[in-house]
């Protein structure tokens, strides 16, 4: 029998498995990036239902003891017992990888940095970037697997030799902000079978599956930073980082002392100790002169954007006239109509926005949709 005739015997058979393979799934290994929570652990269980030749591998990204005792947390020393217990019970070989020095240089590093140059990073867009879809993908690759897995809610679609990213069907989910820097070379060699699921319909996987992450609570915290406490680790990552300076209103009234620069945020308003006052925001960091610009809400309006490190995924070029898409500037924001031209230096390019955003801060990362379609995106440099 030939290899295309068990293939026409396989549920479903359209020339494709269901990762979009033509092999069979016992001759399709995948490797699934387990995190020790609910998602990646259906998405490992439910491959193996499937029949696929699944290899988990969890990585170990900071320090174990801290991780122990950090509960919420993705990648931590219990998320990584739990990624083993149920590898075990579902029978897959598992692997822990020590990546903890990767991931501080390229992560934990470069957030400490943005936040003393006045950004508000996003250290999971770059542990993405870094470390999972750049170091374990070619890993991944080294093990011989056709493909790599992971939990994230995001849908694909093929389209002629190459894969689309397209947001999740379960709008609260959807991680396709977050999967911005995704390079095409990549996202041909991801799988995310989560995408087209509610996250109730995955707890139920869990549960059918006899997982005992079944009813773990989903990560909310960035991983290496306890109890949202930003500068406490900034600080220790970078002593006297903390310098005070002066609270200084738009118009240039000095108002007050600062402890810090990286204690304040853009848009920020309670806690800046000038009370007595109409409400006051932050509306700008000026770490060279140790300044916290503050003054109204109306002050906040963005309507120009600068972009660094451009990714595309659009299989045409942005044309030199621009092009008008929708693009998401927070995370919790919805997407906002804005016209995308590209700069003149490799990998820049500029937003307009049709009405202001408010609360932009260079260090965010604005991500370009047609419809519901991502089109790549980019880091903030200057906002206008």
């Amino acid at each position: 029998m030939t290899e295309n005739a068990e293939l026409e015997n396989t549920p479903d058979f359209n020339g494709l498995n269901s990762l979009g393979i033509a092999k069979a799934p016992a001759d399709t290994r995948v490797v699934v990036a387990m995190s020790g929570g609910v998602d990646s652990s259906v998405v490992a269980a439910m491959l193996k239902d499937e029949g696929y030749d699944v290899v988990g591998i969890t990585l170990q990204l900071y320090d174990h003891g801290i991780a122990v005792q950090k509960k919420g947390a993705c990648c931590a020393g219990q998320d990584i017992h739990d990624a083993r217990r149920v590898s075990e019970a579902i029978n897959i070989p598992h692997y822990v990888l020590d990546y903890e020095t990767r991931f501080q240089d390229s992560v934990m590093e470069e957030f400490a940095d943005s936040y003393i140059r006045g950004e508000t990073p996003i250290p999971c867009v770059r542990c993405n970037q870094e470390v999972k879809f750049k170091d374990l993908l070619e890993t991944a690759r080294d093990l011989d697997a056709d493909v790599m897995a992971t939990g994230h809610y995001v849908q694909q679609k093929l389209s002629g030799d190459h894969w689309q990213m397209f947001q999740a069907v379960d709008e609260k989910k959807d991680q396709s902000y977050f999967l911005f820097a995704t390079t095409q070379d990549q996202l041909d060699y991801l799988r995310f079978p989560l995408g087209g699921m509610e996250k109730d319909d995955v707890r139920l996987l869990a549960e059918k599956y006899g997982l005992q992450v079944a009813d773990k609570p989903d990560s909310q915290d960035i991983c290496f930073v306890p109890n949202g406490d930003y500068a406490s680790i900034i600080e220790r990552l970078r002593p006297g980082a903390s310098e005070p300076g002066d609270i200084v209103h738009i118009d240039g009234e000095v108002l007050g002392r600062h402890r810090g620069i990286i204690h304040y945020t853009i848009g920020q308003r309670k806690g800046l100790g000038i009370g007595g006052r109409d409400p006051l925001y932050v509306i700008k960091l000026l770490p060279n002169l140790k300044q916290v610009i503050v003054g109204p809400k109306e002050a906040l309006g963005v309507s120009l954007l600068t972009i660094k490190e451009l990714n595309w995924l659009g299989q045409e070029d942005i044309p030199e006239t621009g092009l008008t898409i929708q693009v998401k500037v927070r995370s919790t924001r919805p997407p906002v109509a804005a016209v995308i031209t590209r700069g003149t230096e490799a990998g820049m390019a500029h937003i307009e926005l049709e009405v202001p955003e408010q609360g932009i801060s260079p260090g965010q990362a604005a991500v370009f949709y047609l419809q519901e379609r991502v089109m790549g995106g980019g880091w903030i440099s200057k906002s206008a």
